[in-house]
């Protein structure tokens, strides 16, 4: 990183011009913001719980009842017990349960457990901690539901909520004594003993993953976000959790040979609830009472924050932010060291190139791609994610994909990479086009990413390629390899899945950050792939007075290709774009009155307000932020929100688009597509 920022120091000092100076100033504001550091979480000292206050968990004095539920015991005149050992007030209160089996008698025996398993638990008795944790949490179940106790039961009392978190509280401390014996997984089963009843209980996983792709918890309580802006949540029953992904081999493949795993990012994480369901009692009157069985699912909130619960519609407690967090905060993927590596080594970024999924495939939602710009990656669209993923509508209805690549390279480059992957994942996740949603594809592209997503829904006719060549390409004398990169990436059709795009701070006309300074330092410090520069050189050597002067191969970085004076740019905003698709455009206008407004034109620091601006959008807004934080901005999240739910609204309006053109092979004039 020292190496770079003398390079470009010193190729700056080569250069007077005063535009060229604004840009090395950018470049230095992105070479400080991808060298900082930050931590996604941190680990709380004391678990988060909301009984830390009432029943003073932390005091010195060790875990007390609260007011209410002391009010009672001396009612019954059973606040003697209060200093004596757990074992005897609950013995007393078991009594006065089986003759009055009231909704406050239930709390109080249910609050009286959970205090009793914290003492067993801080003495080291596990066992014992384990069946009082069973004991308040069914206790706490027939609180909630219990049929008998249905006319009692009032959801505007303050102590139904308490009840909620005594169950929370008494799961989660159960599931972390199963988890210390490694029982935390689909498929164990074990009992709790209570002095009433015995429970045997079972793990089921249920949910768009298989049992297997959950290789260990964490408890979201251990956690505190940092990195996110905003924590998002549901709130009701169960313990949300933190499911790390199992990481299998890439040797897991389909039918065609494709594998699955490839979109996985190593240590991918999901968010989960724990529930413990008590399932309805078989006990024969006149026999001795068997165990009652229970089910402690582990639940994809992603699918559903709503349960049937004995014959209730029951809210999740659940965690959006605190899993995507954890995942973030692992280093191999922070956005810094994807982002230099992308940019500055195309070489070795190949190697993790590629559309990735931070959620299981469900057949049943519409893909959300999501495209990142120069000198970024899919780490820069996490706000975004986080936020959107937040409203209901729209995790019911989207999943969201992300797709990486070298962005040192020319962004058509990149297009014709990403229409292939396109393609591939197609054929891996629904090879017979069963999924009516793999249709519906919305694409958002941030700065040069835009250019890449726009790519994906025009045809490119013979334009693409008269701007290297006014030659036939069949005429052209190559390498098979190299004939059929240069054919995919100048000929194509637009994606017949893709139906909406939006480009948020994208560079249609091209960008003054592209100019004699950062272009020089682009040549000087992006490191191309080996086989592009010399299929270069040999396309040149084997077809002498062949390609026009300044075509796009002598164009060999990004920098370079989002110059003003590309000649792509004009061929990319005129091109026949797919009658099927919307458009929709977001831009980025910064202060004019701050430091860094002064000294640039109008837009945003990056993209002159003039080159960002469309006239064939459907729609298009203008947000007050700089280049690299437009797409976190909250006007922008809203109208993507809002773009995403006029998709869903005309879908379900039966507005759908007009199903795409089958066309005949085509030629045009003296240049045949290959």
């Amino acid at each position: 990183m020292q190496r770079l920022f003398m390079a470009m120091t010193s190729g700056v000092l080569k250069i007077s011009s005063f535009r060229c100076c604004r840009a090395a100033i950018l470049i230095l504001c992105l070479l400080l913001g991808g060298c900082s550091s930050l931590n996604w979480v941190t680990v709380r000292k004391v678990p988060h719980n909301p009984l830390e206050q009432p029943l003073r968990l932390l005091s010195r004095k060790g875990p007390r009842p609260t007011g209410r539920t002391t009010q009672l015991l001396r009612r019954y005149d059973l606040d003697r017990h209060l200093n004596s050992g757990s074992d005897e007030i609950l013995a007393e209160m078991q009594q006065v349960l089986a003759q009055e089996p009231t909704t406050e008698n239930y709390y109080a025996y249910a609050e009286l457990s959970y205090i009793a398993g914290k003492k067993a638990q801080d003495r080291g008795e596990i066992a014992h901690a384990l069946d009082f944790y069973g004991a308040s949490l069914a206790h706490s179940y027939f609180y909630l539901f219990d049929e008998s106790l249905g006319r009692y039961r009032n959801a505007y009392d303050p102590q139904f909520r308490r009840t909620c978190d005594i169950y929370n509280g008494a799961l989660e401390e159960t599931l972390r004594l199963i988890q210390e014996e490694g029982h935390l997984r689909p498929g164990y089963s074990y009992r709790v003993r209570t002095p009433r009843l015995n429970f045997d209980v079972s793990v089921v996983a249920r949910g768009r993953w298989k049992p297997d792709d959950l290789e260990k918890f964490e408890f979201v309580s251990d956690y505190k976000v940092k990195g996110l802006t905003n924590h998002h949540r549901t709130y009701g029953l169960g313990v949300p959790l933190i499911a790390i992904r199992q990481n299998k081999d890439s040797d897991a493949h389909d039918t065609r040979g494709n594998s699955v795993e490839r979109y996985y990012p190593p240590g991918v994480t999901f968010p989960v609830t724990a529930l413990l369901r008590v399932l309805p009692s078989r006990h024969v009157p006149g026999t001795r009472e068997m165990p009652r069985s229970c089910v402690l699912e582990l639940l994809d909130p992603l699918q559903s924050t709503d349960v049937q619960l004995a014959g209730h519609a029951v809210p999740l407690e659940s965690d959006f932010s605190t899993p995507l967090a954890y995942f973030l905060d692992n280093p191999q993927f922070r956005d810094q060291n994807l982002a230099t590596l992308g940019l500055l080594n195309s070489q070795k970024s190949y190697n993790i190139r590629g559309l990735y999924m931070l959620e299981s495939y469900d057949a049943g939602k519409i893909p959300v791609l999501m495209v990142h710009g120069l000198w970024s990656s899919p780490v820069t669209w996490m706000e975004m994610f986080n936020d959107l993923r937040a409203s209901r509508d729209i995790r019911n209805a989207y999943q969201f994909w992300f797709y990486l690549y070298p962005s040192g390279q020319p962004f058509w480059i990149s297009a014709a990479q990403l229409r292939r992957d396109l393609k591939q994942i197609r054929e891996v996740l629904d090879p017979r086009h069963r999924s009516a949603a793999m249709d519906q594809i919305v694409l958002v592209g941030h700065s040069m990413g835009g250019l890449v997503s726009k790519l994906q829904t025009v045809s490119s006719g013979d334009v693409f390629w008269k701007t290297v060549s006014e030659r036939p390409f069949n005429e052209l004398q190559a390498a098979g390899a190299v004939r059929r990169e240069l054919a995919e990436t100048l000929f194509f059709e637009p994606n017949p899945s893709v139906r909406r795009v939006i480009t948020i701070a994208t560079p249609h006309r091209g960008s003054e950050f592209s100019n004699s300074a950062t272009r020089w330092l682009g040549r000087k410090l992006i490191a191309l792939p080996n086989l592009l520069v010399k299929a270069n050189g040999r396309l040149r050597r084997e077809n002498p007075n062949y390609f026009r002067d300044d075509n796009l191969l002598d164009i060999t970085t990004s920098i370079d290709s989002l110059a003003a004076d590309s000649p792509i740019l004009p061929v990319v905003l005129e091109s026949p774009k797919a009658p099927w698709v919307h458009y929709h455009n977001i831009v980025g206008k910064i202060d004019p009155n701050g430091w860094f407004g002064k000294i640039s034109n109008e837009g945003d620091g990056v993209v002159d307000l003039s080159s960002a601006r469309l006239q064939y959008v459907d729609s298009e807004i203008v947000v007050p932020a700089d280049h690299l934080n437009v797409h976190r901005h909250p006007r922008s999240v809203l109208e993507v929100r809002r773009i995403l739910r006029e998709h869903l609204n005309r879908l379900r309006a039966g507005r759908a688009y007009l199903p795409y053109p089958v066309r005949p092979a085509w030629h045009v004039g003296n240049t045949t597509q290959p």
